[in-house]
């Protein structure tokens, strides 16, 4: 979605965090999962389009529409060789 949009990704990290339950027979399940993405581009006049495609992958997410639990994403955007957005 990045490259169509012209949206050159120059590194992406996630850092993610979930809390899960466990049941008195040992079983269990997550109650919720954060996704904290950082993405870097390449220009800062790409900076606007990476939220947006938040957005949209979200929506689209194989993970996020297959599982009982919310998914929320807390996304961040880097400029290569500059600050955060």
């Amino acid at each position: 979605m990045a490259a169509t949009a012209g949206v050159v990704m120059t590194a992406y990290t996630d850092t993610t965090t979930g809390t899960m339950v466990e049941e008195h027979d040992g079983g269990g399940q997550f109650r919720k999962v954060v996704l904290r993405p950082a993405v870097t581009v390449a220009e800062a006049e790409m900076c606007e389009h990476p939220q947006g495609l938040h957005d949209e992958v979200d929506a689209k997410c194989f993970i996020a529409r297959s599982v009982n639990f919310p998914v929320r994403l807390e996304p961040t955007t880097l400029v290569a060789h500059g600050a955060a957005h």
